[in-house]
């Protein structure tokens, strides 16, 4: 089960404002796997946090870890910020998953 409190809420957090068209995207992995930073930043507040919180679930179960909500979290929000500031127009998924892959080693397995 994944934590979904202030680590991953910092991971959307830290993005810019967003679109709308991402509202929907939540719903449907292969839509929001395609959002770039760019199209994060143009999206509303709540918007962002689904989008971002979906993506970031999806990789860390991928991974076999969860998002702890502590520092490592913490750290996982920061790496996604500076992958977005560095790439916006990177895919908003791979700048998520690589963070938690640099990090793969720190956060726990899940159970």
């Amino acid at each position: 089960m994944f934590i979904r409190n202030t680590a991953v809420t910092a991971i959307a957090l830290v993005l810019f404002a967003g679109a709308t068209q991402a509202q929907t995207q939540t719903q449907n992995f292969e839509s929001a796997a395609y959002t770039t930073c760019r199209d994060a930043q143009a999206m509303q507040p709540e918007a962002r946090k689904s989008v971002a919180i979906f993506l970031a679930e999806h990789s860390a179960r991928y991974r076999g870890v969860t998002i702890p909500d502590d520092d490592r979290g913490a750290q996982l929000a920061q790496l996604v910020r500076g992958g977005c500031t560095l790439a916006p127009d990177a895919y908003l998924f791979t700048v998520i998953d690589r963070a938690i892959q640099a990090e793969l080693t720190k956060l726990p397995k899940r159970q």
